[in-house]
């Protein structure tokens, strides 16, 4: 349009020849004189109407365009349907579904051009957002697809350890190290390890949808897990995992994923690492000469455009590093314990039958209900035993726990002897635990009667030969503690004639013996 409107100019205003319009503008003379001719039939002079735009120009000189013929090749395409078919079948290829084209269509399009169609029309499909990354904000984090054998040290086998990469936005500065899987506390343990590498904490870390960071991926609301939010939290970030299949959602670790494959990986590919902390030295040094490498098609380094954009914007990092949290659920037992990795902790004994969260770290057990902490106690590594705070008891069963036999016959010696005689007697038998609630029913009484009155009272119970609980609490409801002991009258004698005495038991014996002799002989 500017040519043509250069050409309508020095004609209507400057009144050059066609000649020197040709050459001042670049065309021939011919090419000049017909557009003057188009345009005089148009009715177009200088300067052209404000509302004329480029194709609106193009139509009053050249008319509509007959739009040519159409290829039927192509109209049998329906690339839209093509791409949705693939997108829903991961063993589906173009090359099957170019045979089925084929089939229907025997003058169709060879295999190749079938392609390349094909990707020509994915290509204006989705076009690419160029992203802009803010100093500090964002930090990418994935594994590479490529592992490293290295030397398990307990058992002796050589393992695929996992490479952890992590990428800031601004200045694709990144950090690489070997870990022995994917799991939860690997995953969580390698980000600590990489935000003390960078120095501070960005405000977004963008994952992959990996099980150990993302409960469950979708589009629009993905859940992340109850540990990742929590670091998130400790650090002052946020967690904004990539859309599922959308690799494009974090270009930045996916380039530096390729980036460790190929220089730091590859590396090392020859050498055999006999423990995971030699390997990460060696993986250390040269993502460390990656930092510092020159870029190829921009000015500086990753470690120099880190110092400059992303370190200054980085929030500092918090007095305490995070400590890994496995979280789960489990049900208070009637017994009000709960079973966490082989060992048993209390929980208020309100809670029984109840279903509590349990956070379990390297060195405590928390135990939460509706979101309160109910206990915390130190992490035993006992399997089978139990641990138990005694204000998590039942009232019944503190005092009981609170009174072994040592403390109860030190109180009775206290109150008095007969009480400490008549505690004994109750205590002994073949198993003493049989008879702690009578003792402890005893020890209450002391709470509710003076000690005079209970020392009476078990003197008076010893010598009736009620050593009980119940015969020491009749005693005292009664007031017959208070009262004088009767000592019984003497038995009397008897004799009659069925009493044989003493007498005759020894002349018996002496028959007895006699004819034993005789019989011998």
């Amino acid at each position: 349009m500017d040519v043509i409107e250069e050409v309508l100019r020095m004609r209507h205003e400057c009144g050059r020849s066609q000649r020197e319009i040709a050459r001042a503008c670049g065309l021939s003379a011919g090419g000049v004189n017909q557009l003057l001719q188009r345009a005089d039939l148009a009715g177009l002079g200088w300067p052209l109407p404000a509302d004329l735009d480029a194709e609106g120009l193009r139509e009053r000189l050249y008319g509509r365009p007959s739009g040519g013929r159409r290829d039927p090749r192509r109209e049998a395409l329906d690339f839209a349907a093509m791409h949705a078919e693939l997108s829903k079948r991961k063993s589906l290829t173009l090359r099957q579904l170019w045979r089925e084209y084929r089939e229907a269509h025997a003058d169709g399009y060879g295999y190749s051009q079938y392609c390349e169609l094909y990707r020509e029309w994915k290509a204006r499909r989705s076009p690419v957002m160029l992203q802009e990354h803010k100093a500090g904000e964002k930090l990418f984090v994935d594994y590479a697809g490529q592992t490293v054998p290295v030397r398990d040290a307990e058992s002796g086998a050589e393992r695929a350890a996992q490479v952890f990469v992590a990428v800031l936005g601004a200045s694709s500065y990144c950090y690489a190290e070997a870990s022995w899987g994917q799991g939860e506390e690997s995953w969580l343990g390698s980000h600590v390890r990489a935000l003390k590498f960078f120095g501070g904490s960005p405000e977004i870390l963008i994952p992959d949808n990996l099980k150990s960071g993302v409960t469950r991926a979708s589009r629009y609301e993905p859940v992340v897990n109850r540990a990742y939010k929590e670091l998130a939290r400790h650090y002052g970030m946020a967690v904004v995992p990539a859309r599922p299949y959308r690799p494009r959602d974090k270009a930045k670790v996916e380039a530096g994923v390729q980036l460790v494959e190929r220089s730091v990986l590859e590396a090392l590919r020859a050498r055999r690492f006999e423990s995971l902390a030699e390997c990460n030295a060696a993986i250390r040094e040269l993502v460390d000469e990656i930092n510092l490498r020159p870029f190829q098609q921009r000015d500086g380094t990753r470690r120099a455009l880190f110092e400059e954009l992303d370190r200054p914007r980085l929030r500092p990092l918090p007095a305490r590093a995070y400590e890994y949290a496995a979280w789960s659920r489990a049900r208070v037992n009637v017994d009000y314990h709960v079973a966490v990795d082989g060992h048993r902790y209390s929980a208020p004994c309100a809670l029984l039958r109840e279903e509590v969260e349990v956070r379990l770290t390297a060195g405590c057990v928390e135990l939460l209900h509706n979101g309160r902490r109910v206990a915390l106690h130190a992490r035993s590594r006992e399997r089978g035993g139990f641990t138990t705070n005694p204000e998590h008891r039942p009232r019944a069963h503190r005092e009981h726990g609170a009174w072994p036999p040592e403390r109860m016959r030190a109180w009775a010696e206290t109150v008095g002897p007969h009480t400490a005689r008549l505690l004994g007697r109750m205590l002994d038998g073949a198993h003493p635990q049989e008879r702690y609630g009578g003792c402890l029913g005893l020890i209450r009484l002391a709470k509710r009667y003076e000690d005079g009155r209970v020392e009476a009272a078990a003197r008076r119970a010893l010598h009736y030969g009620t050593a009980s609980y119940a015969g020491v609490k009749e005693i005292l409801q009664r007031g017959a503690d208070q009262l004088a002991l009767e000592e019984p009258p003497a038995a009397a004698p008897v004799t009659h004639g069925n009493v044989r005495g003493g007498a005759y038991y020894g002349a018996a014996a002496a028959a007895d013996g006699r004819a034993e002799e005789e019989t011998s002989c």
